[in-house]
This record gives structure tokens, C-alpha cells and sequence, in this order.
């Protein structure tokens, strides 16, 4: 009989429900700001321009959220191992999309960053009605 060993992973999550507001991606960079900054003492080394990245996407992906969405968000936020992921949930069916940049337009390049800066972007509609925005950022 060979015995299995297993390695314990050391992760750190948090969860914050955000208002239908256009405050809310403020608040949420400042939220992420501060849960990396605490997770850094805790589990893994986090830069400063890490958190800079992570609370760009947040920040992006909240205020879609609240733009396209009904009511308020929930933002998730998980440090484990080597990566953060971002999860942003609102009810919303319509799925993101990125919009081709062009020299005129006034939005459409929040999500065209988030791709540039995540190793991973999904997008995952719920059972109940809306949809998960997950992206996952190398720290």
C-alpha cells in the first residue's frame, strides 16, 4: 500500500458585497488594496505592482458590474499559492464584451486591459440569473 501525500495549500479569501452605486469600483480598489497588503504579511510576497494590477481589474470589473447590473455586486478575492482570483458576481445575463479600441472611443477598454493583465478571464452565467466574472493574476 502506497501512501498518498498531500500538500496543504495556504489560501486566503474574502468576500464583500458592493452597492449598485458608481462609487462602488472606488471602494472596491480600496478594498483589494487593503486585503493584499494584510495577505502579504500572511501568505505570499505581494508587490506593489501587483496590487496596482489586481486593483485595476477589480476596479474595472466592479464598475461593469454596477454599469450593466440591476443592483450590487459581490466581490470575491482569493490569494492562494501564486495567484489571486477575482470574482466578480452580478445579475446581469449579458455576457461582457471586448470591444475593438479605437482612438475615439470613450469606454469599452476596461475588459481589453483585464485580458492583457490576468492569466485567465471567464465568464460563467449563474443557475439563478446573472453571471461570474473570474479572472485569475500571477503574484
Amino acid at each position: 500500500m502506497r501512501a498518498q501525500r498531500r500538500t496543504h495549500r495556504r489560501s486566503v479569501r474574502v468576500e464583500y458585497v458592493l452597492p449598485h452605486e458608481a462609487s462602488s469600483a472606488g471602494q472596491a480598489r480600496r478594498l483589494t488594496s487593503e486585503f493584499l497588503n494584510r495577505s502579504r504579511r500572511r501568505i505570499a510576497p505581494v508587490e506593489e505592482e501587483q496590487i496596482d494590477d489586481a486593483t485595476l481589474v477589480v476596479s474595472e470589473l466592479v464598475a461593469n458590474a454596477t454599469r450593466h447590473g440591476r443592483s450590487g455586486c459581490r466581490l470575491r478575492l482569493q490569494v492562494c499559492d501564486e495567484r489571486l482570483t477575482v470574482e466578480v458576481y452580478d445579475d446581469s445575463p449579458t455576457r461582457p464584451k471586448v470591444r475593438p479600441l479605437t482612438a475615439e472611443g470613450e469606454s469599452g477598454r476596461g475588459l481589453a486591459m483585464v485580458r492583457c493583465l490576468a492569466r485567465r478571464l471567464d465568464v460563467t452565467p449563474l443557475a439563478g440569473g446573472g453571471k461570474r466574472v473570474r479572472a485569475v493574476l500571477a503574484i
